[in-house]
């Protein structure tokens, strides 16, 4: 009997290791259909999501409703699975170069537990090749069994888009592979279980890498056009989006925008490409261009903030400026490589004072990843606002809320241009 009907017949139980962003929703949409166990090694968060609880605060109590799972942060529970889904972060270190530690130490815990028979697939996005040259030797090393005799092994892109209600598990194509033809087949048959959409079967592992490496090398670059575009109409003169209107009306342009790449996917995965392309002796031109871009894109918008400080406030250590937002995109508490961060840090390196604020992102958190706190509200006004993040009380906002804030000479600096031709009576600036 094969691995798709012992599941299914819940003979056999899936485990997922890592139930962040996207584990978890993984893992509880299989938990409608199959016996499931949730692993995770911060015992704090096992504990929260044991109460329904998702620690990412994306998920809601009902979600958990009506799942056959498990949680669990222990390897003794977690061999009893058959199936294991690898969904641990993949992200760069301060020097943009891939951190394999915590998808390398998934791979030890599968090690550990897997026996012959069972199936790896992993989720986390990394270089082509990545998974079968790089966690591969570890499960066999520890585990003394041999990929495709002994185990099975794939590969399946997360497509999670935090906040995004529509675009979920279920709706999205899922690109999955294998390492011969019946752990493909098996693979797709289990996926099919949860993705209303259908499955595309990759010919290879290092295809379906590949191809989810460059989903977001391809927004990147689309993204650092727009960035330069914007730079270059700021100095003429141009409002970028109204550029963007006249020119959305030819049925082939693509729609994208300029903005702060921040993120776990579209700021992060191209680095894995270039790293992987410089081991092979190639050094990329394009797309460490785009990178380049958009990771200075934080330190550009807080210079056109002093700009304006030092014209209208001879004293830039007396000024203050408040930043509306600081997660990495609207509407979720997600600030993973947030780069409102270097904003707040190139204004402070000029000794300007700064309150962040956000609707939705912990403060703690936030002082945890990036040294700074968050502050409970605005108070008395500023020389300039930046509104980062459109979160939906933000973007609501009337105009008169944020002129309240002002000091006389004031400028708000709106990143999104959703108060663009609002009649704001006051200096204004976006992207």
């Amino acid at each position: 009997m094969s691995i798709y009907n012992t599941l299914l017949d819940k003979q056999d139980q899936l485990a997922v290791i890592g139930l962040g962003y996207v584990g978890l929703p993984i893992a509880l949409e299989f938990a409608r259909r199959i016996r499931v166990i949730g692993f995770d090694i911060n015992e704090e968060r096992v504990q929260l999501m044991r109460q329904s609880i998702d620690p990412s605060k994306e998920l809601e109590a009902a979600a958990f409703e009506g799942c056959d799972i498990h949680f669990t942060s222990s390897l003794d529970e977690l061999k009893a699975a058959r199936f294991y889904i690898v969904a641990v972060p993949t992200p760069v270190d301060e020097h943009n170069v891939p951190d394999l530690v915590p998808v390398l130490r998934a791979s030890e815990t599968i090690g550990k537990v897997i026996k012959p028979g069972d199936y790896v697939v992993f989720e986390s996005t990394v270089y082509p090749g990545c998974t079968e040259e790089d966690c591969l030797p570890v499960i066999e090393r520890l585990s003394g069994l041999k990929a495709g005799t002994d185990f099975k092994i794939g590969y399946s892109p997360e497509r999670i888009n935090p906040g995004d209600k529509h675009h979920t598990l279920r709706t999205i194509v899922k690109v999955v592979s294998g390492c011969d033809a019946e752990s493909l087949e098996n693979i797709a048959k289990v996926y099919e279980l949860v993705v209303d959409a259908g499955v595309h079967r990759a010919s290879s592992i290092k295809v379906a890498e590949a191809a989810k490496i460059i989903e977001n090398t391809q927004r990147d670059l689309n993204i650092a056009l727009m960035n330069e575009l914007s730079i270059i109409f700021d100095k003429m003169g141009i409002n970028t989006y109204e550029v963007l209107e006249a020119a959305g009306t030819k049925w082939n342009f693509l729609k994208f925008y300029p903005g702060l790449v921040g993120g776990h996917c579209i700021g992060v995965d191209p680095y894995y490409l270039t790293y992987k392309a410089a081991e092979l002796g190639y050094a990329s031109k394009v797309i460490l261009s785009g990178r380049m871009i958009n990771d200075g894109m934080g330190a550009y918008v807080a210079r056109k903030i002093l700009m304006h400080i030092i014209h209208y406030n001879g004293n830039v250590r007396e000024s203050r400026v408040l930043i509306m937002g600081a997660t990495f995109k609207e509407n979720v508490s997600d600030i993973r490589n947030s780069k409102v961060a270097d904003v707040v840090k190139e204004l402070r390196n000029y000794s300007i004072n700064v309150d962040v604020i956000d609707a939705y992102a912990d403060s703690d958190e936030v002082h945890h990843e990036y040294g700074f706190s968050l502050a409970p509200a605005a108070t008395g006004t500023y020389d300039a606002i930046l509104l980062a993040v459109a979160h939906e009380p933000y973007a609501t906002m009337q105009t008169a809320e944020f002129e309240a804030l002002l000091k006389p000479h004031g400028m708000i600096a709106d990143l999104k241009g959703i108060l663009r031709n609002k009649g704001v009576n006051c200096t204004y600036w976006s992207l």
